[in-house]
């Protein structure tokens, strides 16, 4: 899995298609452009992911970096499911402040990491088993 880092890549998946949401992420993709096309802004064949966490949404640094890691990390263990695409996942809400007092907290996690499993699981790759596959 590959990461988006310039702007440009940014600015091309976020032109995309919106391809799902849930109450605090929506999910952008960009398919990307096929071997004979010029590959200036993705150059290897491969699932691409960015993150934008507005400090609107996630005022602290503390908070920003955890979510971060969160998508990182769901994105890690889905990765063979994922399509090769180019992806954004984008912070769409606040998290309470109020539900989630602490930064860090193991609850904050829990409910990061649920909402992104269920977010990239809309966008996963169905494979049929060997032993199901009609003949």
């Amino acid at each position: 899995m590959q990461r988006i880092r310039s702007r440009p890549q940014f600015q091309a998946v976020m032109a995309g298609d919106l391809v799902a949401k849930t109450p605090h992420f929506a999910l952008h993709r960009l398919a990307l452009p096929s071997p004979g096309e010029g590959r200036a802004l993705f150059p290897v064949v491969d699932t691409w992911l960015g993150v934008m966490l507005p400090k609107r949404w996630a005022r602290r640094a503390v908070t920003r970096n955890t979510i971060r890691r969160q998508i990182y990390e769901v994105s890690r263990v889905a990765g063979s499911t994922l399509p090769q695409v180019a992806l954004v996942v984008r912070l769409r809400s606040e998290f309470s402040r109020k539900q989630f007092v602490s930064a860090t907290s193991d609850a904050l996690k829990a409910a990061v990491r649920a909402e992104l499993t269920q977010l990239m699981g809309r966008i996963a790759v169905k494979t049929v088993p060997a032993e199901a596959a009609p003949c």
